[in-house]
């Protein structure tokens, strides 16, 4: 049976390439986007086996359809394609279900050899990430403090990545389909929780975990 393949990232030739890439190797890419409601209304409706999935998404983040995949328990096996090497984008995707972290400067053979492996059940990593990606499965250890970014809900990680971009209230109102002043009070209850009290802070902060890095 042909393995399904589903694409998400926001540049069609990217996704053009991927899919002349991955048809001749025997998989059946069966649907793509670069908008993230619109992957996550495709991927839950119909879940392929597989989800070839970038983390920057313009000014979402691919983050956001991995805790969304995982929350709804959808059986797509998500293997991650990205620039992103900074332990935290990694850590997070991993922990959020990621069975696969390709970095976009393998060659198209680490792809395919990313997928057959999830696709059967398995995990790949990049060999420059391995280590990282093999860390963050490893259960926590006992009494370990909770770090300041996992207390936040996924909506305000939301905030938070919109905020640190410069994005204004209104605008991620917008965005997220909210009232500015909900915006706000998450924004309020981010640097709360975060311990900072300017927007120059959740920056620095942002900057520390490489939350900014790889845009």
């Amino acid at each position: 049976m042909t393995d399904t393949v589903y694409l998400v990232d926001d540049h069609a030739i990217l996704r053009e390439g991927l899919r002349a890439l991955l048809e001749p190797a025997g998989f059946c890419v069966v649907g793509e986007s670069g908008d993230l409601p619109t992957a996550l209304h495709d991927i839950v409706r119909a879940p392929p086996v597989c989800v070839l999935l970038d983390l920057s998404l313009g000014e979402r983040s691919g983050h956001e359809l991995l805790a969304e995949l995982q929350r709804r328990k959808t059986p797509s096996r998500v293997v991650v394609l990205s620039m992103m090497a900074q332990p935290r984008q990694v850590m997070d995707a991993v922990r959020m279900g990621a069975m696969g972290y390709v970095l976009k400067g393998a060659s198209g053979a680490e792809v395919i050899t990313a997928l057959r492996h999830a696709c059967g059940g398995q995990h790949y990593w990049s060999p420059a990430i391995a280590r990282v990606a093999q860390e963050a499965l490893l259960p926590p250890e006992p009494n370990a403090p909770l770090e300041p970014l996992h207390t936040l809900s996924q909506r305000e990680r939301q905030v938070l990545n919109l905020v640190v971009r410069g994005q204004p209230s209104s605008s991620i109102a917008h965005t997220l389909n909210l009232s500015a002043k909900t915006v706000e009070t998450y924004r309020s209850r981010v640097m709360g929780k975060l311990g900072v009290s300017d927007i120059t802070g959740l920056v620095r902060l942002a900057v520390k975990e490489g939350l900014l890095d790889g845009e």
